[in-house]
């Protein structure tokens, strides 16, 4: 991803801000409270991260650690975004709860810590010329995924033209996560235009 796309990508959410307003998910570049709470239940229902250790990138201001600490214990979350508005918007959010912390960086590109489980919803949606881009960070992502990781995907099946978001061909996206792991779950049908998909280290029993 270049500067002007990541230019594009920053003064995109900063628009969203001033006409949304910075604690609503419209800013985060959500339809609508809805649609993010669908893609975090099927994120929650892809693995059990009671005790875990979790690496949320492009976490936003935090809404996926609050929505997560309804349902689990003893979580260990790190939040990654490129939004300096967004992390400090998490971190005055969740000052004083433990193992919770917010760092400031490009995920693509710069050196991640490893966690139980990695978490990218919404942060592969963005357009770019690099036709790899994709496939590298999803490579990266497993390379530090002790468990498992959970990402999601806009549907090019179904995702109309966009100026910044872009789908994805989710047969391509499946066949390269088949060759990186063991067991690979695609999850469809929850919302029109996306896909989620569930790399697990260890195949689960029975399979």
């Amino acid at each position: 991803m270049n500067l002007i796309e990541r230019a594009t990508i920053l003064h995109f959410h900063r628009h969203r801000i001033a006409t949304y307003g910075l604690d609503a998910v419209e800013a985060l570049g959500w339809r609508g409270y809805q649609s993010q709470r669908v893609r975090f239940e099927v994120i929650a229902r892809a693995a059990d991260f009671n005790g875990c250790s979790v690496l949320d990138l492009g976490c936003g201001t935090g809404d996926l650690l609050a929505f997560l600490r309804e349902r689990c214990v003893g979580l260990r979350y790190l939040g990654v975004d490129q939004m300096s508005e967004f992390i400090e918007v998490a971190r005055e959010r969740f000052a004083g709860v433990p193992d919770a912390a917010f760092a400031l960086a490009y995920f693509d590109t710069q050196e991640l810590p490893h966690a139980d489980i990695v978490v990218a919803c919404g942060a592969l949606g963005y357009g770019t010329e690099d036709p790899h881009w994709i496939f590298n960070v999803i490579a990266r992502m497993y390379a530090v995924a002790r468990s498992v990781l959970v990402f999601n995907v806009l549907d090019a099946r179904t995702f109309p033209q966009h100026p910044l978001l872009a789908g994805h061909n989710v047969h391509d996206v499946s066949a390269f996560c088949h060759k990186l792991a063991p067991d690979v779950e695609r999850v469809e049908g929850y919302a029109p235009d996306d896909v989620t998909f569930v790399l697990r280290r260890l195949r689960r029993s029975g399979n």
